[in-house]
C-alpha cells in the first residue's frame, strides 16, 4: 500500500480521514479482516495517532468497524435491521421470535423507571427474564424483561423451575393474556459491564436501548429493555415485526 497524504480541508482533519478510511475499507478490506495497527495507519495517512483514533471511533459509531478484545480492529459485517414501530404486535417469546434465547429468570426489584411503568411499589419484586439475541452467529442484543407476579400464574414462581426453563415458563404464562398493544422508545446509551460481556464489547461501548411496554387488560403487564450493539444494528420502521438483515454498505454506496 502506498502512502496517502491528506490535503488541507476546511472540515476537521479526523472527519476527512474518516471518509478516506471508509473508502479504503470498501476497496481494500473484507468483512472480518483485521486492520493494521495504529502506528502503521497513522504513517500511511500522515496524521497524528490522536487524529487517527478519532476517525476510528467515528467509524465504529458508523458501524464500519468493530473493536474485538484480543483481536484488534476489524471490518464490521452489515448491520442488522431491527424493526420498531410496527403495526403487528407479538408477545416476547412468541414462536416467530426464535432469534431470542432465554437464559434465566430471577426475582428482584426493577429500576425505578421500570417500576413506574409497571405501577409496582418501592422495592416490590418482579420476575426478571434475561434473554440474548443472536443473528448469523453473533450476539447483537441482551434483554431484561420485567414481569409483575400478577401478570403470570402463581405456579410459575413456585414450580421449582430454574434457569432457562423458568424463563420460558414466565414467557408462556405471559402469552396467556390478550395483547392489546405495545409502546416503544429508543435511545442511545453505553454498555454496562454485564451487557458488554454478553455483546462481546468493551464497557462504555455505544448501544441502542429499545424499551417496549406491553399492554393487556387495560394495564402494563410487562416491560422489556433490550440493549443492541450500536455498531451492528440499525433501526427499521416497517409494516411487519420481522427482523431483516440489511446491507448498510450497499445502501451507503447507492446513495
Amino acid at each position: 500500500m502506498g502512502t496517502t497524504q491528506l490535503a488541507s480541508v476546511p472540515e476537521p482533519k479526523y472527519w476527512h480521514l474518516r471518509t478516506v478510511l471508509s473508502e479504503a475499507l470498501d476497496s481494500e478490506f473484507a468483512v472480518g479482516e483485521v486492520l493494521p495497527n495504529e502506528r502503521e495507519l497513522a504513517a500511511r495517512f500522515g496524521v497524528a495517532r490522536a487524529t487517527l483514533r478519532q476517525a476510528l471511533e467515528q467509524l465504529e459509531l458508523d458501524g464500519r468497524l468493530q473493536r474485538r478484545r484480543g483481536v484488534g480492529t476489524t471490518v464490521a459485517p452489515p448491520r442488522v435491521g431491527v424493526a420498531v414501530g410496527t403495526e403487528e404486535h407479538t408477545w416476547p417469546g412468541a414462536d416467530t421470535d426464535d432469534a431470542w434465547q432465554p437464559v434465566d429468570c430471577a426475582d428482584a426489584a426493577p429500576p425505578p423507571a421500570v417500576a413506574r411503568m409497571l405501577g409496582t411499589g418501592p422495592g416490590e419484586q418482579v420476575h426478571i427474564v434475561r434473554r440474548n439475541r443472536v443473528t448469523q452467529g453473533q450476539p447483537v442484543a441482551a434483554e431484561l424483561l420485567y414481569v409483575p407476579p400478577g401478570s403470570v400464574r402463581g405456579k410459575t414462581a413456585t414450580g421449582g423451575l430454574t434457569g432457562a426453563a423458568r424463563a420460558r415458563a414466565v414467557l408462556r404464562d405471559l402469552r396467556s393474556h390478550v395483547l392489546e398493544g405495545q409502546e416503544r422508545a429508543v435511545e442511545l446509551g453505553s454498555a454496562g459491564a454485564e451487557e458488554a460481556k454478553v455483546l462481546d464489547r468493551l464497557p462504555g461501548a455505544p448501544v441502542l436501548v429499545l424499551t417496549t411496554r406491553c399492554f393487556a387488560a387495560g394495564r402494563t403487564v410487562a416491560v422489556a429493555v433490550a440493549t443492541y450493539r450500536a455498531d451492528t444494528c440499525r433501526l427499521t420502521f416497517g409494516r411487519t415485526g420481522s427482523v431483516e438483515i440489511t446491507d448498510a454498505d450497499a445502501d451507503r454506496r447507492a446513495s
